[in-house]
């Protein structure tokens, strides 16, 4: 009886010995399964840079890479650099809404002290003025779609300088000009925001889905495929709508070339996106292939460019764009090149995992290049509020 007692309190001793040791086996397998491997070691869809050697995250679940963003690995740089370029542009698409002025109803005399400012003036410094009559033919030739606001100021007048027979062109000429300094604010309306907004939006979808791409294409082959196509989508939403403002605001006076480049750029951008759809698309051998049908959206660019230069050739704004968008292609342009060369790592493979190689570099002349875009949209903006067409 003793013997079994001793038998099976040794059968109890030995699986709580295994217990123990199958749970430290399951603890240190959760540690090597999610540890960062090298690049021989990497499922087929994941080899994309061959001179990349270490610091992989491979088919990890979603709750570790979500987690994984805030460690070190080779994707952490193209995951932050992107996502902040995202807040980025947020903040400036928040400010841009506050800075912008509203349209509103036109306003009463009453909102507008310095309209009876000048007719105390006028009252206390000149004995007579032309005839009223005179005034507002006058004032309405220069003012022709803002007569209703002119009849409201020629009011503020009083009736007996209507029935004076002097005549001081002088005093005529002082008067449309404090008139159009008094109505400028109320005539200058601003221009519409939409193909600016629609940049801000483009940066931003393209900006988001690159940090999203980084972050998950490591957990399986079909969220790779999804998330990688999602990325084509934001490169090319961000090129076709970086056209939209460059080409709305230069040719809105001229609509069949505003809307003949418009067109252009958006069936050109959708063509891409479908192209990205095809399973062959991000294959590392399609690598310079990619690079140069988005350089190709880029560079149609050019000729709206030119054109813009052709119809405003007196024109500082014309120029001062125009400046912004050869930066802007430059920053591009020097960033897919280093994309599709893969420098640095190339020369020195395994020496720029973490940090410094060539996709990291992108990234950050993605951004410089958006914003430099931003600012030539803000030179638009003021440019069109201010002459209109």
């Amino acid at each position: 009886m003793g013997k079994t007692n001793a038998g099976v309190e040794s059968n109890e001793l030995n699986e709580s010995i295994l217990t123990k040791e199958e749970g430290k086996g399951k603890k240190l397998w959760k540690k090597v399964k999610y540890q960062l491997v090298e690049y021989h070691s990497l499922p087929a869809y994941m080899k994309d840079n061959e001179f990349i050697l270490g610091h992989y995250r491979a088919e990890w679940p979603l709750k570790q890479i979500f987690f994984s963003i805030f460690t070190i690995h080779n994707e952490t740089l193209n995951v932050w650099t992107h996502l902040i370029g995202f807040f980025l542009f947020l903040t400036l698409t928040i400010y841009s809404t506050r800075m912008i002025p509203n349209v509103v109803d036109l306003p009463t005399l009453k909102h507008f002290p310095d309209v009876h400012k000048l007719r105390e003036d006028l009252l206390t410094c000149i004995p007579s003025l032309p005839d009223l009559h005179k005034i507002r033919t006058e004032i309405k030739t220069t003012f022709p779609s803002n007569w209703h606001i002119v009849e409201l100021l020629c009011n503020c007048l009083p009736e007996r300088f209507s029935h004076s027979n002097h005549t001081d062109a002088c005093v005529l000429h002082s008067m449309k000009e404090d008139l159009a300094n008094m109505i400028a604010p109320l005539i200058n309306r601003p221009i519409t925001r939409w193909p600016f907004f629609a940049f801000l939006g483009g940066a931003m979808f393209c900006l988001l889905a690159s940090s999203l791409c980084h972050l998950l294409c490591c957990h399986s082959k079909r969220l790779s495929y999804i998330m990688l196509r999602l990325d084509y989508a934001g490169i090319a939403a961000l090129i076709s709508t970086s056209f939209y403002p460059s080409v709305y605001y230069s040719f809105m006076c001229h609509p069949f070339f505003c809307n003949l480049y418009l067109g252009f750029i958006t069936i050109l951008g959708i063509a891409t996106i479908m192209v990205s759809l095809l399973p062959v698309f991000d294959r590392p051998e399609y690598r310079s292939i990619r690079t140069g049908l988005f350089l190709g959206m880029g560079l149609s660019g050019a000729g709206p460019i030119f054109h813009k230069l052709v119809l405003f050739w007196n024109q500082p704004e014309a120029v001062y764009t125009t400046g912004y968008e050869v930066l802007m292609g430059t920053f591009y342009g020097v960033g897919s090149l280093i994309y599709a060369t893969r420098v640095p790592e190339r020369w020195m493979p395994g020496k720029f995992d973490i940090a410094g190689h060539s996709h990291n570099i992108f990234h950050v002349f993605v951004v410089a290049g958006a914003y430099t875009h931003y600012r030539a949209g803000l030179v638009y903006l003021k440019w069109r509020d201010v002459e209109g067409c």
